[in-house]
């Protein structure tokens, strides 16, 4: 009785957290399914004028960009340069979410290969793509929570589904069943075959995905996940770090800071496979030079930031684990951190990695269409059975065959007449 009332609990909650939260899992799924491939996408068939063949020299330096940019547009400051081995350099010039342009140069040389100029609320496919992901295109505020707390009710439904798939008896046949498709039988039995087979097959991958995209979201998991891979460590509040405002105009301009700090991180990664940094903002004297420099193509989890005084060139180290120590040093928790995106997006098994997180994403996004189906096939597709309506031909075979048996069963002698009276054809006549 106890196993019969776990299953109905388990399965009661399957089929109702689904129906309520299947909307928002396909949304989220079909959107990070897209958002996979979105640098090759973008490279190899929306901008194939971005791909420049990677030469044995160095790139500009920065402040050879910067004159680039504010040729170009005077009016804006340049804020950040983005670099990947094989493409153009993209140069950021404005505010985040506000009114800007991007350029994209050659970065051996700095031609212009392209220029975009961003008006405030613009966005482009792909960020049209991750704000669905992210918060379905809702107010920020309003969206985010429930997209990360469907993303908890969706490791909810991976759980309870494989309970629910979880066969009472092993055998030839529960194991045809629970892993094989039946494409030859009817819609319902092929449908049903694809929510509960190809559910279970993507379900570590969409275990994953799911556990990781929460990591950015829902504070109390992401804290408690935290402590409990790295031995009970606390996860430390992200500082940003300032410049020395006492210090400026003493030692090096903005431009000259820039150079030198890009030289030095260049100079300990000199086979990077890209890097992205930021220039100082100089209406802000307490604002930093950031460089972030990624060793393997395509993979962030073992990048490592540099952060320089923009006025001193003094290096800031930091000591938070998860930020600012490199990848080989890092503890336990500290490393799963930093393998978080790209476990997410499936780079870090490269390419096939990717590959696997697409087809997930894809099934992810299949499952509430598959389990609606089902559902609706068993509360609404059930015909009713009418009971057939006997005509007076049936009823006198029927009369005949049972007063056969009474007359073999009684004495030779004839029937009271009370039984003869109640097997008479008058009495059972259809109306």
């Amino acid at each position: 009785m106890q196993r019969l009332t776990f299953k109905k609990i388990n399965n009661w909650l399957h089929l109702w957290l689904g129906l309520i939260s299947g909307i928002i899992v396909f949304i989220v799924c079909i959107t990070g399914c897209i958002w996979v491939f979105h640098e090759e996408i973008t490279s190899y068939i929306l901008e194939p004028e971005t791909q420049i063949r990677t030469l044995h020299q160095p790139v500009i330096n920065p402040s050879t960009i910067q004159q680039i940019a504010q040729k170009e547009f005077p009016d804006l400051k340049i804020t950040y340069v983005d670099y990947r081995m094989g493409r153009t350099a993209n140069v950021g010039l404005g505010e985040r979410r506000r009114a800007g342009a991007v350029l994209k140069l050659n970065p051996y040389n700095g031609e212009i290969v392209s220029k975009t100029i961003r008006e405030k609320g613009d966005v482009d496919f792909f960020r049209f793509i991750l704000n669905g992901h992210r918060f379905l295109w809702l107010p920020y505020e309003i969206g985010r929570p429930i997209v990360n707390y469907a993303t908890l009710v969706f490791v909810v439904l991976l759980i309870t589904g494989l309970i629910w798939w979880y066969p009472k008896k092993w055998n030839k046949k529960s194991k045809e069943k629970s892993f094989t498709i039946k494409w030859n039988g009817s819609f319902k039995r092929v449908n049903l075959d694809l929510h509960n087979v190809l559910g279970f097959y993507s379900l570590l991958f969409l275990m994953a995905i799911a556990l990781t995209g929460m990591v950015w979201g829902i504070e109390w998991y992401s804290k408690g996940l935290y402590w409990a891979t790295s031995g009970g460590n606390t996860l430390e509040e992200f500082k940003r770090f300032e410049s020395d405002s006492l210090q400026a105009n003493k030692f090096y301009t903005p431009e000259k800071a820039v150079d030198l700090a890009f030289e030095k991180a260049i100079r300990r990664h000199p086979q990077a496979a890209g890097f992205y940094y930021t220039f100082p903002d100089t209406a802000k004297p307490k604002s930093i030079i950031t460089i972030y420099v990624y060793p393997s193509a395509g993979q962030f989890y073992n990048s490592v930031n540099y952060k320089f005084d923009q006025h001193t060139l003094q290096e800031h180290k930091g000591n938070h684990e998860v930020y600012d120590t490199p990848y080989a040093e890092a503890g336990t928790g500290a490393k799963l951190r930093k393998l978080n995106y790209d476990i997410h997006v499936g780079s870090i098994l490269g390419f096939p990695g990717k590959v696997l997180a697409f087809l997930a994403s894809l099934i992810g996004a299949s499952l509430p269409i598959t389990g609606f189906l089902v559902w609706w096939g068993r509360k609404f597709g059930k015909k009713k059975t009418k009971t057939p309506v006997k005509t007076e031909n049936q009823s006198i075979k029927i009369m005949e065959s049972e007063t056969t048996v009474i007359a073999a069963e009684e004495p030779k002698e004839a029937l009271p007449v009370p039984v003869l009276q109640s097997f008479s054809i008058k009495s059972i006549k259809t109306k």
